[in-house]
């Protein structure tokens, strides 16, 4: 079932999918589209999983679930990711990979790979005070309170 995502509790739990590029008002207006329809008929063991979503900064995907109703179980996920696959193919972009690292410069949101992202901290480049996305936060608490941090402050510090 699909609701707002303001409306699910601070336990809902997350899942990020960060882009390697920014998408273009045309896929944002079809992405909405396909993530509604997702979420609307998303389910676990035939029961209605009670979700929402949103997109920041164009590029991340945020997808939420309510698990006070109902839990993901393992083919509810796999069915998440696959979809999420899908919207890599069609729009020919990276979601999925978990080694590199989205962190702002200025008002520009920067995406390295985690090789490039330790060598400007070694280069002082970029400094403890440079705001990440820390897209391992949990629920929806851990992400309004926790997602956007300075380095320091997230496990992004191990490198500087």
């Amino acid at each position: 079932m699909y609701v707002d995502f303001k409306e699910l509790p601070d336990s809902a739990r997350i899942w990020i999918y960060q882009s390697n590029r920014s998408f273009t008002e045309e896929e944002l207006e079809e992405i909405h589209a396909y993530m509604k329809a997702f979420i609307t008929q998303w389910t676990v063991h035939g029961k209605s999983l009670r979700a929402g979503y949103e997109i920041q900064y164009r590029r991340f995907i945020v997808l939420g679930l309510d698990q006070s109703q109902a839990a993901a179980s393992g083919c509810s996920i796999d069915a998440s990711v696959h979809f999420i696959q899908g919207l890599e193919k069609k729009y020919g972009v990276d979601l999925l990979d978990k080694m590199n690292v989205t962190f702002k410069q200025g008002e520009y949101v920067a995406y390295k790979p985690l090789t490039d992202f330790k060598k400007m901290a070694k280069d002082k480049a970029i400094s403890q005070n440079t705001i990440v996305f820390n897209n391992l936060v949990n629920n929806k608490q851990e992400y309004q309170e926790a997602w956007e941090v300075p380095a320091s402050e997230s496990w992004h510090s191990r490198f500087f």
